[in-house]
């Protein structure tokens, strides 16, 4: 075994996990989930069976990673954060076979007690706000509060905001990094060093 895990934690067998990972207390890893290098799996973590999860993602306390999640290389997921797979659940209904899928792309941050309704992508390196309830797509870079989540700025890969209007154009140096950024057409994009 190459990772960490914590004696209280429970890893089904046929579940991957990178090295360099920690898996922390009283979290449970189901048998097909997928989890990369050096990620933090904090206290009462459950990690479904169709779970794919990337490199250095970071899973804060009471978080459940629910089946048809994605989380890309470094996600970080706030404490107490909900996903969801079913859009209209009854207990009496099963649904099973109608999880939707949810992607989180690269860098994004979803902040501590957000939720993320199935069947949406958060695009690489959006910000969610702590308390926001996500029903749909977030593009790159985005920074998006509220319920229903709507956005109300833009961030950067450093995680500060990105002084642009939400349409236009216009370009930004961040002081930090020395990373350029670029709003055409109501999309922001990295453009380098």
């Amino acid at each position: 075994m190459n990772y960490q895990l914590h004696p209280s934690a429970i890893v089904d067998p046929g579940a991957e996990i990178g090295s360099g990972s920690r898996i922390w207390h009283f979290v449970h890893v189901c048998s097909g989930a997928r989890i990369g290098e050096d990620c933090s799996l904090g206290q009462n973590v459950f990690v479904g069976n169709c779970v794919v999860i990337g490199n250095n993602v970071k899973i804060q306390n009471n978080v459940s990673v629910y089946d048809n999640v994605t989380l890309e290389d470094d996600v970080f997921c706030g404490p107490s954060m909900v996903f969801t797979n079913v859009y209209n659940p009854r207990s009496a209904v099963s649904r099973k076979d109608e999880y939707r899928d949810t992607l989180v792309k690269q860098g994004a941050t979803l902040g501590a007690n957000c939720t993320i309704v199935c069947g949406v992508t958060i695009g690489e390196y959006a910000f969610v706000a702590a308390g926001a309830v996500v029903n749909r797509d977030v593009k790159p870079y985005a920074l998006v509060a509220g319920v229903p989540a709507k956005q109300i700025g833009w961030i950067s890969q450093q995680g500060e905001r990105v002084p642009l209007g939400l349409a236009g154009e216009g370009t930004y140096t961040c002081p930090h990094t020395a990373q350029r950024y670029k709003l055409v057409a109501g999309y922001l994009e990295c453009t380098g060093a």
